[in-house]
């Protein structure tokens, strides 16, 4: 029988809350608006998405973990994400997470373990919420779907920890983007067998049946309980297809104004 799986801290602050979300935020998704705060929240963006390139543009090769902000130190998915965080840095990956408490800590501190790179791209929250102590690069953004694009956009694998609708959203996204030819058949491993099972039962046993997906688009997922096999079937994916090289990162070039980001010491 399986081990009981203790269930998930509710008192972190971290999510997003609806009842407290920005005005402006909120405003932008309550349809048209003025033109003027139309013309004002693209440039936001735009601004926002050209900080995102230029700060992660130098973090050398990723990988993505997923996971909720729920599970804290002394849990056994905490454990688990902190051993992926290790494998992947010992492979010479850089570790990347959504920058936050929980599961993307133990992704974090992992990486830190293994001697490896960490990065987080954290989000602004009405209650403000300070990147995890284990990054070694960080960039904060406004919206969500802008960092989301950061997460996907400079990983060449992404794995999913048990997590609840955040998680859920980015592995679907990734799903949808592999499935669509948008990102070629990067691996997208799910952690944690017995949380997992139930959702890919769902996908073998309703979606395909029903012809809305196709059998490679559940093959292609990896669920296992074992950091190590998930990083050795990311690296023989992706080590030679893409000729990655772990080494130092591009040079800067100081009249682009490329500055060193924001390092903890």
């Amino acid at each position: 029988m399986a081990p009981h799986i203790p269930p998930a801290d509710r008192s972190t602050v971290w999510e997003k809350r609806a009842d407290q979300a920005a005005p402006e935020a909120t405003r932008f998704l309550e349809g048209p608006q003025p033109r003027g705060f139309e013309l004002m929240r693209a440039a936001r963006i735009v601004y926002e998405l050209m900080r995102g390139f230029r700060a992660l543009h130098f973090v050398g090769p990723c990988v993505t973990a997923f996971g909720s902000a729920r599970f804290k130190d002394g849990h056994p998915y905490y454990a688990l994400a902190r051993d992926l965080g290790r494998e992947l840095a010992k492979a010479g990956f850089t570790v990347m997470t959504g920058g936050g408490p929980g599961l993307m800590e133990a992704a974090n501190r992992g990486a830190k373990d293994g001697g490896g790179r960490s990065v987080g791209c954290n989000i602004k929250l009405p209650k403000e919420q300070k990147p995890n102590q284990y990054l070694d690069t960080w960039i904060t953004f406004r919206h969500f779907f802008v960092r989301k694009l950061m997460l996907v956009k400079y990983s060449y694998a992404f794995v999913a920890l048990p997590g609840g609708y955040g998680t859920l959203d980015e592995v679907f996204e990734v799903a949808t983007l592999v499935q669509t030819g948008k990102i070629h058949d990067f691996p997208v491993a799910l952690l944690g067998v017995e949380y997992w099972t139930p959702l890919v039962n769902f996908l073998r046993d309703t979606l395909l049946k029903a012809g809305t997906i196709d059998p490679p688009d559940v093959d292609r997922l990896v669920v296992s309980d074992s950091p190590s096999e998930v990083v050795g079937r990311i690296c023989e994916a992706v080590v030679p297809r893409f000729n990655l090289r772990f080494e130092q990162e591009p040079r800067r070039r100081w009249w682009l104004f490329e500055w060193p980001p924001a390092r903890r010491g």
